[in-house]
């Protein structure tokens, strides 16, 4: 019988929102730093997660996929970067700008693997109530790393909508950076083809199983 433990789909969305909101507040801290004021005028300077939640990326998407297991991909608003406002080398500029979301997930993955060791001796030490809530505490930790961790590796993947997408036009010069920006108006057909192929898991695992290993 189909059923659905909404404890933990609660856990897991929370955690998805949570993680999506600091990974878009980097983007606009990040381009705020480098001289694009574009992201605070429009407020999205913000840990708020309201003003970076997209109703059918961040909410529909995502709960489709965790209660049916559909290869739905979600997202957040894309933090607005203006490239002229960037100070130097825009391209280079740009390309820090997109690597700060990634990593703000892994921040978010080694801080929740810290406390997740910092809770074992506490589970260890034989008190009922005390294991009951450190169970409890360690599902939402290694969801948050789990998260974070998926969601670093999924958008480093160098597919144009993608952060590892416009890392890797910042690091392109000449005719080869002109002709991978003209992938990006199929940036998400090329997406959903590796998504729908299998071949976007083939990449995502390895990096993420290997990352898994040492924070788990």
């Amino acid at each position: 019988m189909f059923t659905i433990d909404f404890t933990r789909l609660l856990t897991g969305f929370i955690v998805l929102v949570v993680s999506l909101t600091v990974h878009e507040a980097a983007h606009a801290w990040s381009a705020d730093r480098l001289g694009d004021e574009t992201a605070r005028r429009l407020g999205r300077l913000s840990l708020n997660p309201v003003v970076h939640v997209d109703p059918i990326g961040t909410i529909v998407f995502p709960l489709l996929a965790m209660v049916t297991n559909l290869p739905l991909i979600g997202w957040a608003k894309p933090v607005p970067v203006s490239t002229a406002r960037l100070r130097g080398n825009w391209r280079r500029k740009f390309m820090m700008v997109a690597a700060a979301g990634p990593a703000s997930n892994l921040v978010l993955a080694v801080a929740a693997a810290i406390v997740l060791a910092a809770l074992a001796p506490v589970a260890a030490s034989g008190d009922a109530i005390a294991v009951s809530v450190t169970a409890r505490l360690d599902y939402l930790f290694q969801t948050m790393v789990v998260v974070n961790v998926l969601l670093a590796v999924f958008n480093m993947v160098p597919v144009p909508p993608l952060d590892g997408g416009n890392v890797l036009s910042g690091l392109l010069t000449g005719s080869m950076a002109g002709a991978f920006d003209r992938l990006r108006p199929f940036g998400f057909l090329i997406l959903y083809g590796l998504l729908l192929s299998g071949v976007l898991w083939t990449l995502v695992s390895p990096p993420a199983e290997l990352l898994l290993s040492w924070l788990l």
